[in-house]
């Protein structure tokens, strides 16, 4: 088993942490949160737009929390950071870690300073060490199926495919603490209409043409996109749509409908346990999975990197930093 350490114990923290519990080629070792006195009691605090599940007090027992990342890397023999923290610190984090030699699976987005980026991944190909961005929706069930259609044309080409993804303004966790700084974390853009684009740009690449229009809020100037994009060899359209524009108890959603030659396709996590399936002679359902199991496929697929010694392939830091280059495509 491998030793690591979760650094920032937010709602991502959290999540990492009950699968990373799960986990058997893991060991956690430690938690790093600025307030380490407070971890047990952020366990039955409301984070996040949606139910990751929970942990109880007991199963953090014997496993250590540190005030500083530097102290954990000190007093701590671990072989892999995840890094939870604000969007504004994972560079310096990360490379903090690489320089310690240690593996890192990073959370989304990245950096937003894509020369940021850039010397994260010249650092870790340097240091032969893994650098795994946290893309979860790269290993959703639901969207993973979507994957496979478009790949194996089972329902022949695709036409058109259209994604969204909305949730209230954030008021829990972090975000009610950093009204300063509200929009660092980029906005909805970056931090939540970045998955669909993420999962598009990872299966069909970058878009010859970007149409998109934005509306700004409380966060960003940018906090709700519509977006077409043109793929002009293979004639596909996506729609982007998505932000966070709406009151904070607004209930979060997603989903997609796509347009294939030979049927039509929607999920939505609405009505989260199938996909609908529809033809001109009838519409059938197939069991969508659970969507927390991208939490824990993408931990196993990093876990079974560092195992076997092999840089991702399904979620690499190139690709991940490109999801952000096309994210700022929107603005022009």
């Amino acid at each position: 088993m491998k030793n690591v350490a979760v650094i920032g114990f937010g709602f991502m923290g959290l999540t990492h942490t009950i699968n990373i519990l799960k986990n058997k080629r893991l060991q956690l070792k430690a938690i790093v949160d600025k307030d380490p006195g407070i971890i047990e009691k952020k366990l039955t605090e409301q984070t996040g737009n949606f139910s990751t599940g929970c942990l109880s007090e007991e199963s953090l027992e014997g496993i250590r929390k540190y005030a500083s990342m530097e102290e954990c890397l000190v007093m701590e023999d671990i072989d892999a950071c995840f890094i939870c923290v604000h969007t504004g610190l994972h560079f310096d984090m990360t490379k903090k870690a690489l320089l310690a030699g240690k593996h890192v699976f990073l959370e989304k987005p990245m950096c937003l300073d894509i020369r940021q980026g850039e010397e994260l991944i010249r650092l870790a190909n340097e240091r032969n060490l893994i650098l795994m961005p946290g893309q979860v929706v790269r290993f959703m069930p639901a969207y993973l199926e979507l994957k496979r259609w478009m790949i194996a044309l089972e329902y022949g080409p695709l036409e058109f495919l259209s994604l969204s993804r909305f949730a209230g303004i954030p008021s829990w966790g972090e975000w009610a603490a950093r009204q300063a700084d509200f929009g660092s974390s980029g906005g909805a853009l970056f931090d939540l209409v970045l998955h669909d684009i993420d999962f598009v740009q990872s299966i069909l690449g970058d878009p010859d043409s970007i149409r998109s229009e934005i509306l700004p809020g409380r966060l960003s100037g940018h906090d709700y996109i519509n977006a077409i994009w043109k793929y002009d060899n293979n004639r596909i359209t996506v729609k982007v749509e998505g932000g966070l524009i709406f009151h904070s108890t607004f209930p979060f959603h997603a989903g997609f409908s796509a347009k294939f030659e030979k049927a039509s396709i929607l999920y939505h996590t609405l009505q989260p346990d199938h996909i609908s399936i529809a033809t001109d002679r009838g519409v059938m359902q197939v069991w969508a999975g659970p969507a927390n199991d991208g939490f824990s496929g993408e931990i196993e697929y990093f876990a079974t990197c560092i195992d076997e010694g092999t840089r991702p392939v399904l979620c690499t830091p190139e690709s991940a930093l490109q999801t952000i280059r096309i994210c700022y495509d929107h603005l022009k």
